[in-house]
């Protein structure tokens, strides 16, 4: 196959994708890759002339290759993930509306352009999370326990302006949950909260609960994603999710650069034949309570068809948000 990965400068030295581009190139496929942002590239040569079986995109939010991506795609050409999707969660105030919507725990979410018209939220919804809207890899995620802290200064990078979100603090023991899936399989590994640096926690995989599963399959379902991560804290009335990101690290997901490669190869094959690709039945695997996917058998997978909702058409942005 012929695929084409579209890596900002902020991946350009990451194993992810970089590994997987390399692994691909290994197994004898043909991988081009673009630098948006750092390079001239030419639309009618890359885009129009359909040479790639797929396109697969590695990108901060906000970055000019979402934009790439989406040119591929109303070209006809098939996107990783699909490009419907990819919109859907990069906008965290678009990415909680949907979520909610679609009944999945996501944390009540307020939006404001900047961070004093936060002030207006009711006190008894302090402490509150507030981050940007396009942010990533927890960038600009801050604790804000009282409406007086709203304007403390915040770091030089962290005020590039744009939309704000903010939702009330989810009490937790200050470890996160993030769950990987690969186009099915899912894997959780926890690691420390970005609100609790100083909290000793260990990053490593870890059994996956069946509700968490069940969770993190709905996402995929919701978003029509299927290479994902999503951030879920235990809270004490249950998970809540506060994150959902597309093509992520997937720390700690056991062989992931082979994994990921196969699944991207899959999904190429598969193909989303662009903006008006009707989506197709999934399968998702749920592994059973107490075991990741991945980890010895005894805890093995099991398989439920599943049919995802219609992705949505050329998005269009409300308010709300997620970590």
């Amino acid at each position: 196959m012929r695929l084409c990965f579209l890596v900002e400068e902020q991946y350009r030295h990451d194993g992810m994708p970089l590994d997987v581009i390399r692994q691909l190139g290994a197994w004898g496929h043909q991988v081009d890759v673009l630098w948006p942002g750092r390079s001239l590239i030419s639309l009618s040569d890359a885009i129009q002339a359909g040479s790639h079986d797929a396109w697969v995109l590695k990108t901060v939010s906000g970055g000019p290759g979402l934009t790439l991506l989406e040119a591929a795609a109303s070209a006809g050409l098939t996107t990783v993930n699909d490009v419907r999707a990819i919109r859907g969660v990069r906008d965290k105030a678009l990415a909680a509306v949907i979520a909610r919507g679609t009944g999945l725990p996501v944390p009540v979410t307020y939006a404001a352009a900047r961070a004093e018209e936060l002030a207006e939220i009711p006190e008894a919804e302090f402490p509150l999370v507030v981050k940007p809207a396009d942010g990533s890899s927890g960038r600009a995620v801050r604790l804000v326990a009282t409406p007086d802290r709203l304007l403390e200064p915040v770091a030089p990078g962290d005020c590039a302006g744009g939309l704000l979100i903010a939702q009330p603090y989810v009490p937790n023991s200050g470890t996160d949950l993030k769950v990987y899936s690969v186009a099915g399989e899912l894997y959780a590994t926890e690691r420390c909260s970005p609100l609790h640096p100083a909290h000793d926690v260990r990053e490593r995989q870890v059994p996956l609960t069946a509700e968490v599963a069940r969770i993190a399959a709905r996402i995929g379902e919701v978003f029509g994603l299927d290479l994902y991560g999503v951030d879920i804290l235990l809270g004490p009335d249950g998970p809540v999710v506060v994150d959902i990101n597309d093509f992520p690290s997937f720390r700690q997901v056991p062989d992931a650069v082979a994994r990921v490669s196969a699944a991207v190869l899959e999904l190429a094959r598969r193909g989303t034949s662009g903006w008006d690709a009707a989506p197709a039945a999934g399968r998702v695997a749920v592994p059973e309570a107490g075991r990741a996917t991945g980890q010895p058998k005894a805890g093995a997978a099991t398989t439920r068809s599943v049919t995802p909702l219609p992705r949505p058409a050329r998005p269009t942005a409300p308010l709300g948000g997620g970590r």
